[in-house]
C-alpha cells in the first residue's frame, strides 16, 4: 500500500472514486465604489415623476379639450360633486382655523397658516383625483385648449356656464346640510367671514379674486405635470394653502361660506352676496386663470407663442403632445410586461 502521506489530493480522490478537486477560483475583489450605471438609451421609456414643463402644457390642453367635449348635464352634474368637495374643505377650514381666537390674538401669522392648511387643500385634491368639475379650474384649461384649436368659443361658455350652476348648486346644498347638522355651534365664525366678504370695496375683491384664481389654476396645472397622487397633492396644497392663508377670494368656496353664514345668521342678504362678492369674484377669477396661467403657457409651448414669435416659437403643442403621450404608452407597455413576467 502507499503511504497516504505520499498521495497528492487528485490521487486521493482518485482512489476513493471522487471527482477530481479543481482548485478554488478566486473572484477579484468587489469595488468599494460602484460603477456608474449605463446611460438610456434613445428612445427608452420615461419612468420620472413629473413631466417636463412642454409635457405639462400638452396634459392641461388635452384635460381642458376633453372637458370641452363633454355634456352641458354631464358637467352640470359633475360641477355639483365640485361644490361640494369644496365645500367640504372650507367646512374643514372655519371648523378648525377659524375657531382658534386666542391663537388669532396671540399669533395671527400662524392662525391665518393654519386656517389654510387645513381644509380647501383636500377640497381640490378630491376634485383632481375623481374628475368633477369645477369653475375655476376650467376657467384656465377649457380656454387654453380653445387656443390650440382643440375647442370651440360656444363648448367654453357651456363647458363655464355649467360648472359655475352646479358648483352652486352643491355649495348650497352643503351649506345647509352643514347647519342641519349643527356641528359648527353657534356658527359665529361663518356669521363674521360672510359679513366681511360682502362688505369689501369692488376694487379690493376683484384684485383679491384675480390673485386667487392665479394661484388655484397653478395648482390644478402642476398637479396635471405629476403623474403619481403624491405629487399631485403636494401640487395643489402649497398654492391652495397659500391663497386661503394670504386671504383671497375663491367664488366657489364663497358659494359655501356666504350660504353657510346666512343661513346661520349673518347680517347680510342673498342679494348682497351675490352682486357684492360672488359675480365680482367670478369675473377677477377668470382674469386671473386666463392673464395668469392660460395666456402666459400658451406663449410659451403653444399656439400664441407662435402666432407672435413666428420661427422663433418653442415647438407646437402637437409635437410636445406626441412626445408625452409615447413616453407614458411606453411606460404602461413596459409596466404590463414587467407584471407579466412577475406572474410566470
Amino acid at each position: 500500500p502507499v503511504p497516504l502521506g505520499a498521495l497528492s489530493m487528485r490521487r486521493l480522490s482518485g482512489y476513493l472514486g471522487l471527482a477530481e478537486l479543481e482548485p478554488e477560483s478566486k473572484s477579484p475583489p468587489a469595488p468599494l465604489v460602484a460603477a456608474p450605471a449605463p446611460a438610456a438609451a434613445a428612445g427608452a421609456p420615461d419612468f420620472s415623476l413629473v413631466s417636463d414643463p412642454a409635457g405639462g402644457y400638452a396634459a392641461a390642453v388635452g384635460a381642458g379639450s376633453k372637458k370641452a367635449q363633454a355634456s352641458a348635464g354631464k358637467v352640470f352634474g359633475l360641477g355639483i360633486l365640485a361644490g361640494t368637495h369644496i365645500g367640504f374643505g372650507a367646512y374643514l377650514a372655519v371648523a378648525i382655523g377659524a375657531a382658534c381666537p386666542g391663537l388669532h390674538a396671540s399669533n395671527p401669522g400662524l392662525q391665518k397658516m393654519v386656517f389654510g392648511a387645513f381644509g380647501l387643500p383636500f377640497g381640490l385634491f378630491m376634485i383632481s383625483m375623481t374628475g368633477a368639475e369645477l369653475y375655476t379650474g376650467n376657467a384656465a384649461l377649457v380656454p387654453m385648449a380653445w387656443l390650440e384649436g382643440k375647442a370651440t368659443a360656444a363648448q367654453v361658455v357651456r363647458n363655464l356656464g355649467a360648472s359655475w350652476a352646479g358648483n352652486l348648486l352643491g355649495s348650497i346644498l352643503l351649506a345647509a346640510l352643514v347647519t342641519a347638522g349643527g356641528t359648527l355651534g353657534e356658527a359665529a365664525a361663518a356669521q363674521k367671514i360672510a359679513f366681511g366678504k360682502t362688505h369689501e370695496p369692488l376694487l379690493v375683491v376683484l384684485v383679491r379674486a384675480v390673485l386667487c384664481n392665479w394661484l388655484v389654476c397653478m395648482a390644478t396645472y402642476m398637479s396635471l405635470q405629476a403623474k403619481d397622487t403624491t405629487g399631485k397633492f403636494v401640487a395643489i396644497w402649497l398654492p391652495i394653502s397659500a391663497f386661503v392663508a394670504l386671504g383671497l377670494e375663491h367664488t366657489v368656496a364663497n358659494m359655501f361660506l356666504l350660504p353657510l353664514g346666512i343661513l346661520n345668521g349673518a347680517d347680510t342678504s342673498w342679494t348682497e352676496a351675490l352682486v357684492h362678492n360672488l359675480l365680482p369674484v367670478t369675473l377677477g377669477n377668470t382674469a386671473g386663470a386666463l392673464l395668469g396661467v392660460a395666456l402666459p403657457f400658451s406663449f410659451g409651448f403653444g399656439a400664441v407663442g407662435k402666432k407672435l414669435l413666428g420661427s422663433a416659437a418653442p415647438p407646437l403643442i402637437s409635437d410636445a403632445a406626441r412626445s408625452f403621450a409615447s413616453s407614458h404608452t411606453s411606460s404602461a407597455r413596459d409596466n404590463a410586461g414587467n407584471q407579466a413576467t412577475d406572474l410566470v
